[in-house]
């Protein structure tokens, strides 16, 4: 009967939040990328250009990184990644998401570590670092990050649902 109310405590509020995506809170999933290796989409000029064109702002970067990551073009968004401020908790974030989706583990904890170091409110990199945790077989460190994610008021995001359902499946997400 425990392990049933736990399980209804932990998934129940998740119908809501899957319909989220891998954002800073409450985001819509990611557009299908539009430019090819390494290439961001600028706005302004309608065409793909290079991620290191100095033209495009910060938030054009992020939000191709989102999409580069959720549609498991890792290494392409680390090639724009690399072209972000490297102590920014965002781009810390997504070092560490992708390093992890390619199975650097130990790597992309230094990452959330970091992330977190700068910024103890990421809910993001707490949810992402909580699913790296789970996939270690490490649940009670992931219930911490659980935890964290809360008192940090992020009760209600993507980020709390998806690191929710990770530790009652055991399955995590791919963005």
């Amino acid at each position: 009967m425990k392990a049933l109310t736990l399980a209804t405590v932990l998934v129940l509020p998740l119908a809501a939040g899957l319909l989220l995506a891998a954002g800073s809170g409450n985001e819509t999933a990611p557009e299908k990328p539009k430019c090819e290796d390494g290439q961001v989409y600028d706005k302004k000029t309608k065409t793909c250009v290079d991620a290191q064109d100095s033209r495009l702002d910060m938030d054009s970067l992020y939000e191709t990184v989102r999409e580069l990551a959720y549609a498991g073009r890792y290494a392409d968004a680390q090639v724009v990644l690399a072209e972000m401020p490297q102590d920014d908790d965002r781009t810390l974030t997504y070092l560490g998401f992708t390093h992890r989706k390619m199975g650097q583990t130990d790597l992309a904890m230094g990452y959330y570590q970091r992330a977190l170091a700068v910024n103890p409110a990421n809910v993001l990199a707490r949810s992402y670092m909580g699913q790296g945790f789970v996939a270690e077989g490490k649940v009670a460190d992931a219930m911490e990050q659980l935890k964290a994610i809360r008192a940090h008021g992020g009760s209600g995001t993507w980020a709390e649902a998806s690191l929710r359902q990770a530790i009652a499946t055991g399955q995590t997400f791919s963005y």
